[in-house]
């Protein structure tokens, strides 16, 4: 995350892999002191053994949950833009959404499918998944996210068409609530070629085929 005061900065290797994490210091002081409040309202014992961490614990995971207000998606494409003479579908299907609703704060995740039709440019695929994250990376409505995606896409590259759908299950309806705990919420996006029935319907076909 893009801050001026870090703690906890720490390194784990394991077979070759590093995992860097930091956290801005005033954040997790400042998160940590209200959830210490919280627990005692719910009727815990924050001075507990299993809770003495947990306020500092839930602050840090706040603050990794949310830091797409960190990133900006438009650089991301920008840093990977190549002139290409290439006109035809390009989708990225299956990328995993993890996001946390804005109305309880609790986690919606599935899956995103983008595609777009490059227009003298295209894009170097593993950015399309870190525009995803990006957005989703934020207190989020899916209907937003969707089209968050498809705008940013389509201001960047001014492709000929971009085309998003998401599917997810959301643990607000899941959880609490209606409590329905095996429901899909769908949400679509369409710029340009995609408004064309046959183009759309192409894009479809290629998000629901399974390779063999």
């Amino acid at each position: 995350m893009n801050n001026n005061h870090t703690q906890d900065s720490f390194e784990e290797e394991n077979e070759g892999y590093i995992k860097i994490d930091r956290y801005n210091t005033d954040k997790t002081a400042a998160i940590s002191s209200h959830y210490t409040d919280i627990l005692s309202q719910l009727g815990e014992d924050p001075n507990r053994e299993g809770l003495l961490k947990t306020p500092e614990r839930v602050a840090k995971s706040l603050q990794y949950l949310t830091h797409g207000y960190d990133l900006k998606p438009a650089e991301i494409l920008r840093s990977a833009m190549f002139k290409e003479d290439y006109s035809q579908m390009v989708v990225v299907k299956d990328i995993e959404v993890y996001s946390m609703c804005e109305h309880h704060m609790l986690p919606f995740f599935g899956k995103a499918h983008v595609a777009y039709i490059p227009n003298g440019h295209i894009v170097g695929l593993s950015k399309i998944p870190r525009v995803v994250d990006a957005y989703a990376r934020r207190l989020q409505v899916q209907e937003r996210l969707t089209n968050e995606i498809r705008d940013c896409i389509q201001e960047t590259l001014n492709p000929a068409g971009v085309a998003v759908v998401i599917e997810c299950q959301h643990l607000c309806m899941a959880m609490r609530g209606i409590q329905k705990q095996n429901s899909v919420t769908t949400t679509s996006a369409f710029t340009g070629e995609f408004a064309n029935d046959k183009t759309r319907a192409e894009f479809l076909r290629l998000i629901t085929a399974r390779l063999h």
